[in-house]
C-alpha cells in the first residue's frame, strides 16, 4: 500500500517557558488546523496538539510535560496529508492549497505562457514560479519567471480546466 503524501505545515522552534510549550513556525496559511486534539506526523513520531496559542505562536503536545522533553522536538517538521488538511481547513471562495496550483498551465488571452512549477512566499506575497512554455523560451524568453498571486495578475483559477488565467503576466515575462 502506498504511503500518503505528507505536506509540511509547520516547523517546531525553541522551547518557551518551563512547561513544554514550543514556538511554532507556520508553513501554512491555515493555522486553524492546530486545534486541540489535531494529530500531525513528524520525523520524531506522531504528535497530538494539547493546546495552541496563535497570539503567542506556541503549541503544546500531549505527553510532553516539561522543557527537557519539549527540547527533543526542536526543529522537527509537522506534516499532514492532503485529505486531513482539506478536512481541517475551511477554504473561502478564491482560496487554494498550493498543491492545487502547482502543475497548472498559465494562460493569458488564449496564449500559454508556461506551467506553475512551484510557489514561493516573498515579503508576505505568494509568487507562482512559472516554467516558461518551450516556444516562448526558444524565442528568447527566460526559462522561468515569477507572477505575484494577487488579483492584479491572476484573473481566475480553473481547477477543472487545470489552468490559471492571468492578465499582465505576459508583460512580466517580457520584462524578465
Amino acid at each position: 500500500m502506498k504511503e500518503p503524501e505528507k505536506l509540511p505545515v509547520a516547523r517546531i522552534g525553541k522551547t518557551v517557558g518551563l512547561r513544554g510549550d514550543l514556538r511554532l513556525n507556520l508553513l501554512t496559511d491555515f493555522p486553524e488546523q492546530f486545534k486541540k486534539g489535531a494529530r500531525f506526523m513528524s520525523d520524531r513520531g506522531d504528535l497530538t496538539v494539547r493546546s495552541y496559542n496563535p497570539e503567542r505562536g506556541t503549541v503544546r503536545f500531549e505527553g510532553i510535560e516539561d522543557v527537557d522533553e519539549a527540547k527533543k522536538l526542536t526543529n522537527a517538521y509537522l506534516y499532514t496529508t492532503k485529505e486531513a488538511g482539506e478536512e481541517a481547513c475551511d477554504l473561502k471562495e478564491g482560496e487554494y492549497f498550493w498543491y492545487q496550483i502547482i502543475g497548472l498551465t498559465v494562460e493569458e488571452d488564449g496564449e500559454t505562457l508556461g506551467r506553475v512549477r512551484d510557489i514561493e512566499r516573498l515579503a508576505g506575497t505568494d509568487y507562482m514560479v512559472v516554467e516558461t512554455a518551450p516556444g516562448l523560451e526558444e524565442a528568447g524568453a527566460p526559462g522561468s519567471f515569477l507572477i505575484p498571486f494577487i488579483d492584479r495578475y491572476v484573473d481566475r483559477v480553473d481547477l477543472e480546466g487545470k489552468k490559471v488565467l492571468t492578465r499582465g503576466a505576459r508583460a512580466i515575462l517580457e520584462a524578465s
